[in-house]
């Protein structure tokens, strides 16, 4: 392995090469955990440097935003080995019941993220499949706002920039939203 690629020899036989790929999925997921800890470790100690070090990293700031939002949603007793940082992804907006729920199913019926990211959506089309927490009923009032369609094209732009589902998006930038309000009320001093 280089910096810029993977050398491999041609006598490789089809069950090394098939193990490598699992080997390398599995370096793929583990440092996008890995970066989503650094950056939440960075922000908590080293404040006055993180953006500095973030511009280092030489990836995308929104890419690395995504991974610390996730790793901060899913401290590390609560990540599944057996699922991939993207299944964690496609659950992280939802109430903490609810991501465990949906991993437990993910794991018990061995969903890839698509088959994952497919059931949510019917699951949210049928909500009565199943037995819900409280707090859902507030989450589906919310997920009815009346929003000028004037917002939507530059909202579905964005979202499709950073190559996330729409839905999706709207929640993350929600998220974000009472996240930095948060940051900023305990930043000023009593």
């Amino acid at each position: 392995m280089t910096s810029v690629g993977l050398q491999i020899t041609d006598q490789l036989c089809f069950e090394t090469w098939e193990q490598a790929g699992r080997r390398l999925s599995g370096f793929v997921d583990s440092s996008t955990w890995c970066l989503g800890d650094w950056l939440v470790y960075g922000k908590r100690h080293f404040p006055d440097r993180y953006q500095r070090a973030i511009r280092s990293a030489g990836l995308q700031y929104q890419t690395l935003r995504n991974y610390a939002w996730v790793a901060r949603r899913f401290p590390l007793e609560r990540r599944r080995s057996r699922l991939s940082f993207q299944h964690h992804a496609e659950v992280a907006s939802l109430p903490v019941e609810e991501q465990d729920w949906w991993l437990d199913q993910t794991e018990q019926e061995t969903w890839t993220t698509k088959q994952l990211r497919n059931r949510i959506r019917e699951e949210q089309v049928e909500p009565a499949k199943r037995e819900k927490p409280q707090d859902n009923v507030v989450a589906a009032a919310i997920a009815r706002l009346p929003i000028a369609s004037s917002h939507l094209p530059s909202w579905r732009r964005a979202a499709a920039h950073t190559g996330i589902d729409f839905d999706d998006w709207v929640l993350l930038a929600l998220d974000r939203a009472a996240e930095q309000t948060f940051d900023r009320t305990t930043a000023i001093p009593a």
